[in-house]
């Protein structure tokens, strides 16, 4: 089987010029660079066991491990490939068969969730090829797990600050504000039952071992949040999603509204993104401008040269890129900013045929809950929901999307970079 798993192999040091065949532009514009991030698949509770204790209710039993894959997820992952292969192709930037030299690079973050959704979409992307993720040995990642290394690490202080900040000043007060969803969700473990062990707890700023702020109470309640929206996407029987309380893709959406508060608060706090993003971002914006006048060199490391990067990570990697480049969107039934499993945020570069300038598109794409759940097919007439980013002064509407000038654009990506968070990176 052809591996990816190795930085010289796969990257095979090929030339643009090797394609026979350029797809018809775009209103002017050719897609000739992309830099893809896209969150693992659906999978059950990271700690099944922990969180059926805290709530006093077992949970439902799924087919895997906890946290890892599922089928299902691999299943509705190598779809997405599929039809991402299809738009790709369309456009010119990748072959009709397996990539050849200087096309392709993919990275997975080391946990099995990330590598085997790496995989399920490189199936879907080039079927056949048996190709596999390139990943790091051991379980960080400097890429992805930035937030959780020395490198990265938070000023306690400032990181409780910034998001005491988001929470208006008072941890009780924003708590307060949620009381509708807490009993929303209280209700759905509790049911009927006269007696519930689960009781609402009151929120506390926490430091958790990483060094990371965590919010006490409501890290469990947006846990179960997500555990309910996964419950729908895996294709558990409805009697078994949220209890019972998730038969729709509204009611579902809804029990997530306490996670989406978690984000907000922590996630979004832009000292936080960018002390736990900037090493991905500033690999991001090196990509970009390879082979452009604002071509860069960093003395950290830089990645490697080819037509389409794919970097497979986690909700959290892209809630901090978003938070980076001001990118907020709203989805389907999804609640604002939510980043479903397999959601990808993807930087696409464009040059203008005629001035020869490069433009940019910023966009993010995830499957509905209802195709992921049903597994629908992916096509044309029933795409998946996408928004893109209008980053600043001169962006044009074309086919292909809202294309923005790429020194307009690097200003956004880069702006928020702390380079005191960054560390020397190889993708040897």
């Amino acid at each position: 089987m052809p591996s990816l798993t190795r930085f010289t192999p796969f990257l095979l040091l090929g030339l643009i010029s090797a394609y026979s065949v350029q797809a018809a532009p775009a209103d002017g514009f050719v897609l000739d660079k992309v830099v893809q991030v896209s969150r693992h698949g659906v999978r059950p509770p990271t700690d099944s066991a922990k969180l059926a204790k805290a709530i006093g209710r077992e949970l439902p039993n799924w087919t895997v491990p906890d946290g890892h894959l599922t089928g299902h997820g691999y299943a509705a992952a190598v779809e997405m490939g599929r039809y991402r292969g299809q738009v790709l192709r369309a456009a010119g930037l990748l072959p009709s068969g397996c990539p050849g030299p200087g096309e392709v690079f993919v990275r997975a973050s080391p946990l099995q969730r990330t590598q085997a959704t790496a995989t399920a979409l490189l199936d879907g992307l080039f079927p056949g090829c048996g190709l596999q993720p390139s990943v790091v040995q051991g379980d960080k990642d400097a890429l992805f797990q930035a937030d959780k290394m020395p490198f990265a690490r938070l000023d306690p202080r400032r990181a409780e600050d910034s998001v005491l900040e988001r929470m208006g000043g008072s941890v009780v007060g924003a708590q307060a504000r949620y009381q509708v969803a807490e009993q929303q969700l209280r209700s759905v473990i509790c049911g009927e039952a006269s007696a519930c062990q689960y009781r609402d707890q009151p929120w506390q700023l926490v430091e958790d071992e990483d060094g990371r702020v965590a919010i006490k109470g409501l890290s469990l309640e947006a846990n179960l949040g997500e555990t309910f929206r996964l419950e729908y996407s895996e294709g558990l029987p409805l009697y078994q999603v949220a209890f019972g309380h998730g038969a729709t893709v509204q009611q579902v959406a809804q029990l997530t509204t306490l996670t989406k508060a978690k984000y907000d608060f922590i996630n979004d706090s832009l000292y936080i993104a960018s002390r736990g993003g900037s090493q991905l971002m500033n690999q991001i914006s090196l990509a970009l401008k390879q082979g452009t006048p604002q071509a860069a060199t960093d003395a950290l490391g830089n990645p490697p040269d080819v037509r389409f990067t794919l970097l497979v990570a986690h909700d959290t990697n892209i809630s901090y890129l978003r938070t980076l480049l001001g990118f907020r969107w709203t989805l389907g039934d999804y609640l604002e900013g939510n980043i479903p499993p397999v959601g990808s945020l993807q930087f696409e570069r464009y040059k203008q045929l005629k001035t020869g300038r490069y433009f940019l598109r910023v966009a993010f794409e995830a499957q509905s809950l209802g195709q992921i759940r049903q597994l629908a097919p992916l096509t044309a007439a029933q795409p998946p929901l996408h928004a893109d980013l209008a980053s600043g002064k001169g962006c044009v509407s074309t086919q292909a999307g809202l294309l923005c000038p790429m020194e307009v654009a690097l200003k956004r990506l880069d702006q928020h970079i702390d380079r005191t968070a960054l560390t020397a990176y190889s993708y040897r």
